[in-house]
């Protein structure tokens, strides 16, 4: 399995498409814009998208689900059900951040952390991780954990958003994602990438080597 990673000017979520080759199979992790780089990578590749997971649904990692479900009509839409307030709320959001409004489309399924999704062969694990939003979720799939704005290098997603609680991120945090072997990589909502083993020592808040806490 590749996995490749679209960052748009506008927020700089990241979107990660997940794909093998052989196969040609594909799944999208977010879908915060590169709309047209994705389209057009999944074209020159020949891939059949049969998934979106979105981490949260913060209208950022959510802007360009209108335009790829018109592109792609028989991908479906998976999210948590726990988001579900938070995302029939999207133009709010965007009226928040004095931002075009974002359009909500249907979501296929409302998930949590009891569903495993099968993908190209292999099984993708929900983790409910609340703390960012009500519903943020991780999703592992080998030894590679996509966690929205739970976790960055050395930081966490912050909590002052509505829905959001500092308590909780603390415990998705230090009670499951920490949990998980040292090896694992981190695929983050915005920024560079990192591990479980050097967020476990090096976080900012709840590594051995803390600076907050």
């Amino acid at each position: 399995m590749l996995i490749e990673k679209f960052v748009p000017l506008e927020f700089a979520a990241n979107n990660y498409l997940l794909y093998d080759e052989n196969l040609k199979c594909a799944l999208l992790v977010d879908c915060a814009g590169s709309n047209d780089a994705i389209f057009d990578f999944i074209e020159k590749k020949g891939l059949n998208l049969e998934y979106i997971l979105i981490t949260h649904a913060h209208f950022d990692h959510c802007m360009g689900l209108k335009e790829f479900k018109e592109k792609f009509p028989d991908v479906k839409v998976l999210m948590a059900r726990a988001d579900e307030d938070l995302y029939k709320n999207l133009t709010l959001q965007c009226d928040l951040f004095n931002h075009r409004r974002v359009e909500a489309i249907k979501i296929d399924e409302f998930i949590d952390d009891t569903r495993k999704i099968e993908f190209c062969g292999k099984t993708v694990d929900v983790i409910s991780t609340p703390g960012h939003s009500k519903g943020s979720l991780c999703y592992l799939i080998d030894d590679n954990l996509f966690v929205g704005d739970t976790l960055f290098f050395e930081e966490i997603g912050r909590c002052d958003l509505p829905g959001g609680s500092f308590k909780e991120i603390e415990n998705s945090i230090k009670n499951k994602l920490f949990k998980l072997d040292d090896k694992i990589k981190v695929f983050t909502g915005h920024g560079d990438n990192t591990s479980i083993g050097h967020e476990k020592i090096n976080n900012a808040y709840f590594g051995q080597n803390a600076r907050y806490f």
